[in-house]
Parts: structure tokens; sequence; C-alpha cells
């Protein structure tokens, strides 16, 4: 990448931030806990499936399970019955049951800090540790990338890779570290519920407005 194209992407990337910044001055997940470790399974169940899905779900599942040490003791057949509402549920149940007896016993039953002990965890990966970090504890020492992140990194060029931890490292390099915290949930805010991933006309939506020519920009999901 030429350095006129970098700037480019750099002063692109200031304005989307200050856009997120004042149209989601305190941006959080929209998945519903009540403990730290619900919140990590609510996560792990939030891959490839939307925050709806998973909060219908956990609804009812939250009401059994609360701590590291109710899901480490659950039956697996049990509880991967009880969440096959979701995508993945067979793998998703061994990674939640996996990270539960983890925390159980490398952690005391706390939730992680830090992205090293984090990604350790069955289930958890860069995006997923991330999330965590910076919800739970308001530790922001990355950018997650989900599928609205990555949407929206693409059609605003802003990247030119397609893996999930190198838009992430790609979006860290233009845009400042006090300012990670407003990337992800901004994006997928305003990915649910002001530009859908469909294509459609989006020319007076307010990123579209930064930078015209995402509106004919649509890269496909994968």
């Amino acid at each position: 990448m030429t350095p006129a194209k970098q700037t480019e992407r750099v002063l692109r990337a200031k304005k989307i931030v200050a856009y997120l910044k004042k149209a989601y001055p305190t941006p959080a997940s929209e998945l519903v806990h009540t403990t730290p470790f619900q919140f990590v399974v609510a996560v792990i169940l939030s891959a490839q499936c939307t925050d709806k899905a998973v909060n219908k779900l956990t609804a009812t599942l939250f009401k059994k399970y609360k701590t590291p040490k109710d899901f480490a003791k659950a039956d697996a057949a049990v509880f991967t019955k009880e969440i096959s509402s979701v995508t993945f549920f067979r793998n998703k149940a061994k990674a939640i049951i996996g990270a539960a007896k983890e925390i159980q016993t490398r952690h005391k039953g706390a939730v992680p800090r830090t992205e090293s002990e984090l990604v350790a965890l069955p289930g958890v990966g860069y995006k997923t540790a991330h999330v965590i970090l910076g919800d739970l504890y308001g530790i922001w020492e990355g950018i997650a990338t989900d599928t609205h992140v990555k949407r929206f990194a693409k059609r605003l060029d802003l990247t030119d890779q397609n893996d999930l931890k190198k838009i992430s490292k790609d979006l860290e390099a233009l845009i400042p570290k006090k300012d990670w915290k407003y990337v992800n949930n901004g994006l997928v805010l305003y990915g649910r519920y002001v530009c859908s991933a469909r294509p459609h006309n989006c020319l007076a939506h307010p990123l579209t407005k930064l930078w015209p020519p995402s509106a004919l920009r649509w890269p496909k999901a994968k």
C-alpha cells in the first residue's frame, strides 16, 4: 500500500470514528447477562448468530446457569440440547463447558483480564477476547472484528484483508488507541439499525456521506 493511500485511510477513519463517538458515545453490547461469565457465554454463543437469537435463548438458560461453576457442572448432553437453537451449538456447548472448567480451576472462578489468558480458553479467539475485555472491564487493548466491522471496514476501504484478526490489526494501525472502544460496538449498532448488509440505497446514511464510493461497495459475506 502506498503512503498516500495509508494517509487517505487514516483521515477517513478519523471522520468515521468522529461520527461513531457522536452517535454512540457510550457503546455497549446488546447481549443480556447478569454475571461476568454469562457474558462470556453469550459472546461465544453469538458467533455467526444474531444477538436477538442469543438473548432469546439465554433468557431461559441464564436462570439455570449463572457462574462458571454452574456451567462447569453442566451435563454435556443436556446442555448441548439446551442451546440447540443457535448455530454450531455442539461446538459451542463443548467450548462453554471447557472454558467454565478452565476458569474454575486456573482462575479461581474469575473471568481473566488479559488477552493471553482469554484466548487460552476454549472457544475464545482474538475477537471474543477483546469484546469481553472491553465490555466487562473497560479494557480496550484491541479492536474486535465481527461481521459488521468486517463489512464496513471493506465497504469504507479501510482494509484489503479478509481475515478478521488481520482486519483488526489494520484498524488498530489507522485509529488512535484512545478511540478503539468506539469501533466495534459503534459499527455493530450502526449496521444493525442504520445500514443493513443487504444491498440498498444508502446514499443518505451518515457513513456513506463521509465516503460516497461505499454506496456501490457490497462485499460478500464469508
